[in-house]
């Protein structure tokens, strides 16, 4: 295991700490489960954690606040997506964010229309996002993964390529490579800060 779990009084509800051999000198936090995970430095003195935690908490929820797209701008989307790709033909009954869906990007009930998209999403690259609504535009059209499914999914242009970045986030979330950079588990933009108080970059 390349992270030992840190056993911090007072961190705030949902927050776990993690010390990582594979830093040196930032720290990162994401999300992960519901969760918030910050780590830190394998010799990172515990007196300093706490400033860090607080300070990176305030940088991922600005960061967030700053990327989720309101539920009416979604579905302003999924119109567009659903013109430009599926001939306007699929027209959901509502689509909206969701914070519930930790195993799955996005469901869809074609009996009532109704498309969620997980909040896991939050920060990706739009065409990842994208994909993942004209995924489940499509099965507004095609219930299952069939052929006909796979000829409207063909008109996406970046198809290969967001099913690619999926993966490999899937990848990392099942094999617990959460603190190795890029492909946090969350998959979701988290928020590096430097040992020195700067801010270390974000993932996408």
């Amino acid at each position: 295991m390349s992270h030992t779990v840190v056993d911090l009084p007072g961190l705030p509800p949902g927050v776990e700490v993690r010390r990582s051999a594979r830093r040196r000198r930032t720290v990162t936090a994401y999300r992960e489960g519901g969760r918030t995970i910050v780590v830190v430095p394998q010799r990172m003195a515990r007196a300093d954690i706490g400033p860090y935690v607080v300070e990176l908490m305030g940088r991922l929820e600005a960061r967030e606040r700053r990327a989720r797209a309101t539920d009416d701008e979604l579905a302003e989307r999924a119109r567009l997506l659903s013109g430009r790709h599926l001939e306007g033909r699929a027209e959901p009954t509502s689509v909206r964010w969701v914070s519930n869906q930790h195993r799955r990007w996005g469901s869809c009930t074609p009996a009532d229309g109704t498309i969620r998209l997980s909040d896991r999403l939050v920060g990706m690259p739009e065409h990842v996002i994208d994909y993942v609504l004209l995924h489940e535009l499509a099965h507004l059209l095609v219930p299952g993964h069939g052929p006909k499914f796979e000829e409207w999914m063909a008109r996406y242009p970046r198809l290969v390529e967001a099913r690619a970045f999926l993966a490999g986030v899937d990848h990392a979330l099942g094999h617990g490579l959460g603190d190795a950079g890029a492909g946090e588990p969350g998959a979701a933009a988290p928020q590096d800060l430097a040992a020195d108080g700067t801010a270390a970059g974000t993932l996408f």
